[in-house]
This record gives structure tokens, sequence and C-alpha cells, in this order.
């Protein structure tokens, strides 16, 4: 028998193990067909094959993302030129002298000790690539980027008025549409990762890479929470923080959702039907790009589902740096989702590049201190990132209510 209880370090193929875990649940469900209960030696096998399915998926999307990751060892240091050199003088050093003037000619906005220096476009660049690795609705989102503080998207609340006419019948004056607009204002997301002076003193350190990596994970945990449940003041407005509605009184400005149909689970009885309501309660031109967006204990519920065939809805990754999918939909693992429960939204479908828009302000700011956490010197790290919701017929929600 299997042992997954094993160390995460031993390999197993993700068809594989997901073959296990079809044959212990559908052991399971015998079990509660023919006893009206199931036994618990094989909740607890089914469990530690789950656990294992996720331990999988987690090494799966670390190695995509170090494969992802630019190749920085060998050749020439990225660093270079005189914006790059003056950098790597006020990073290792504090001297700020070179970089102030750079930025004072370049009419930048104003940089100073206070406000800090921005960094190379090709730091700027590299956490850029590295935050749409490892940030989950940031990698299916629409990413623009601005100068400005607030970004406004107009768009028609009214379509223009048309319909048929004959070729020589005359044509009627269409009404004019109504426009409005949608503001995605830039919040500040920060970092401050410490190092020591005799790292900085070490020419051999890539300065480059070693912001970055400081950088990305908190970055990351900041937005990808702000992008789900953000409440808009102080950080970007998240898709689970608009107005939700069910699906047969939705309007614009809210999003749509279809229940489970029980008061805090999924139905006993064919829970997957639910999942086809939601599927289907997006528009045609709307699915066709959609993913499913949900964290892991949801994702574990949802692997056991079958359709009435008898054939199992969640499939492991088809391929390395592949992802799970549901219903041949794509499954976006999200931590920040909310678990199932009472009156919880656990579940999102729909096509986020089009449905939620990620605004980025050109630039990430760098601050050395020195003196705050002697001997540690600290660089206080800032970006400007908005976000929301840009399309409200493109994403929809699964909630668990009976109604």
């Amino acid at each position: 028998m299997t042992n997954y209880a094993c160390s995460e370090t031993k390999a197993f193929p993700a068809a594989k193990t997901f073959e296990d875990f079809k044959e212990v649940n559908d052991e399971r469900l015998d079990e509660i067909e023919r006893r009206g209960t199931s036994d618990v030696l094989l909740d607890e096998k089914l469990e530690r094959i789950d656990a294992h399915l996720n331990r999988q998926d987690e090494r799966i999307r670390s190695l995509a993302l170090k494969a992802a990751r630019p190749q920085l060892e060998g050749g020439e240091p990225r660093l270079v030129g005189e914006h790059g050199r003056a950098f790597q003088a006020y990073i290792r050093r504090g001297d700020a002298g070179a970089l102030g003037r750079l930025e004072a000619k370049a009419l930048s906005i104003e940089s100073n000790p206070d406000g800090g220096y921005t960094v190379t476009p090709e730091v700027d660049a590299m956490i850029g690539a590295r935050l749409a690795q490892i940030s989950p609705i940031r990698r299916i989102a629409t990413v623009r980027q601005v100068s400005s503080a607030t970004f406004r998207k107009p768009f028609a609340s009214t379509g223009f008025a048309v319909g048929w006419v004959g070729e020589q019948v005359a044509r009627p004056q269409t009404t004019t549409p109504t426009l409005n607009a949608l503001d995605f204002p830039t919040l500040e997301l920060y970092a401050m990762p410490a190092a020591t002076g005799a790292l900085l003193d070490d020419s051999a350190v890539d300065i480059e890479r070693w912001i970055a990596d400081e950088v990305e994970t908190a970055f990351a945990e900041q937005e990808g929470r702000a992008f789900v449940v953000g409440n808009g003041t102080s950080q970007p407005r998240g898709f689970l923080t608009s107005t939700i509605v069910a699906e047969a009184s939705w309007s614009w400005g809210r999003l749509g959702y279809v229940t489970s149909g029980a008061a805090a689970d999924f139905v006993t009885l064919n829970p997957s039907d639910r999942l086809v309501d939601l599927v289907y309660a997006l528009r045609a031109g709307y699915r066709q790009n959609a993913s499913f967006v949900m964290n892991r204990r949801t994702q574990s519920a949802v692997r056991k589902f079958k359709d009435t065939q008898g054939q199992y809805l969640w499939q492991p990754p088809a391929q390395p740096g592949g992802v799970a999918s549901l219903m041949n939909f794509p499954v976006i693992e999200a931590e920040d989702m909310p678990d199932v429960g009472a009156d919880t939204t656990p579940i999102a479908f729909g096509d986020f590049r089009r449905g939620y828009l990620v605004v980025d302000r050109i630039g990430t700011r760098i601050l050395r201190d020195p003196y705050s956490a002697k001997p540690y010197i600290l660089f206080y790290t800032t970006k400007r990132v908005g976000g929301g919701v840009q399309d409200f017929n493109a994403i929809k929600l699964l909630k668990i209510a009976t109604t």
C-alpha cells in the first residue's frame, strides 16, 4: 500500500496519486451506500492522499516559478550604465549624490532621502515579472501600467441604438450612449527587507536579484489578499467586496451568484450540478477564457465531485508547470478565498482577464535606512498598485446558501 504520510521530498506523479484518490473515494462511497456511513480508516486514508495532492500542487507551482524567473547567473551584470552604477552606490554605501542628480535631470517626481529613490528599470521589470508568476489574481487579470495616481476607465452603461433597415428606408437618428467611468486609484504597497553591512560590501552579491528575491513574496501576499477581499480605501478593491446579488436579479455594478443549495455546505445529492449552474451563469463569450478561483480546502472538497456518468470533474495538471482543471476549466488556487461555510462565496468563476483590472504605477522606490535597526540596514521598498472589477458581466460566484 502506498504510504501517503511520507516525506514531501519524495516525488509522486500527480496522475498516479489522483488515480489512488479516486480508487479510495469510490470505495468510501460504496461503503456509505451499503452501510449508511463510511469507514474511519478509509476517511483517514483519503485525507492523506488529498493532503499529498495538495503538496504536489504546491511543488509544481514552486518549480514553475523557479523556471520562469529571469536567469541572472553568468554574463555581464544587469546593473550597468550610469543609472545602474549610481543605484549600486546608493544601495551598497548610501551614496545618493549621483542617483539624485540623475533623477532630477530626468525630471522625475521629486526624490530625496525622505521619499527614497526609484529603482532601475531592470529591477522594476524583474519585480513585476515575478509578481505575475506568484500572485494568483494578477496572473489571470488584465495588468495596466500608468504614470498617474488614478486610472479612469470610461464605459457605456447604455449602448448605441441599433437595428435593421431596408436599403432605401430612412435611417432614424440613434440615441446617444450614456457614458460613466470607473476609477482605479493606486495605493502604496510596501516591504522592508534587511541586510547586513557585510552582505552589501560583498561585490559578488547580485544586488538586483537580492532585492527582487526579498520583496517578491511580501508584495505577492499583500496584493493577493487585496485583489480578493481588499476594502478599496487603503488597498485595491477586491472582487469579493463588490455588492453581490442572485443571478436572476443581476444588474451592472454587482456580481451575480448561484447557490450551493445547502445552508452551510454543498448539497449531498449531485453537488456537481451547482457547478454546472455556475458555469452557465456566465455568458458564452466569457466562458472561453474562464477559470475557477478557490482555496486549497475548497479544492479538496470538489475533488470528490462526479458527473452523472460517474466521472470525476477535477483533474490534476496534465504536465509540469500546468494547473489542475475542473470541468476542463483551469483551477487557480487563491488562499485568500473563503472556506466553505454559511453565506460564504468560496468559488469564483469567470474571465478575469476581462473582469478584473490591476493597475501598476510605474516605478518602484527604495529608501535606505541604516539607523532604525542597527547593525542591520533596512530598505523600505514601495510600489503603488490599484485594482478592481472592470466588467461585472465577467465574474460569477457560488454562494453557500439555499436561496
